[in-house]
């Protein structure tokens, strides 16, 4: 793995480990300014597009405080750089608790799409699109087969 694939590999688990930690200054950190020709940009799963750095970290600000538990387990990682641009895919396989008191978790996938930029600061986040991937239910497809 080359040294590059590794800095952006290293950003995209800080991205994830900031969403985690409900840590909205690293979130800060990591995303790319607005600049001329260049607008940060961010899908959530069922949401519309949003576009511009402040909005998009008004976004995570919401999602962070109305979270009280997440966790990120990221598979298939795959990372291309081209120039002063990177895309890394990756499957976030999550689980969230909305009430940590009752201990009710839930589970689910995303596939995601990061697109990270190269800025006179270093490697930074320009779009992030998460996409849910349906979940098939096991359980009626064997009901169907006993009957």
């Amino acid at each position: 793995m080359s040294t590059t694939h590794a800095e952006i590999e290293k950003l995209n688990e800080a991205f994830y480990t900031a969403i985690e930690g409900g840590d909205l200054d690293r979130m800060t950190e990591i995303w790319a300014e607005d600049g001329e020709g260049r607008v940060a940009m961010c899908v959530h799963p069922g949401w519309p597009m949003l576009t511009g750095r402040a909005e998009v970290l008004r976004s995570w600000a919401l999602i962070m405080a109305n979270t009280p538990y997440i966790q990120f387990v990221l598979t298939d990682v795959r990372t291309t750089v081209i120039g002063d641009v990177a895309v890394l895919t990756c499957a976030e396989n999550i689980l969230t608790a909305a009430d940590t008191e009752d201990a009710t978790f839930a589970a689910g996938r995303v596939v995601a799409t990061n697109t990270f930029v190269r800025t006179t600061g270093g490697w930074r986040l320009w779009f992030h699109h998460g996409s849910p991937v349906l979940q098939a239910d096991g359980d009626d497809d064997e009901e169907e087969s006993d009957e």
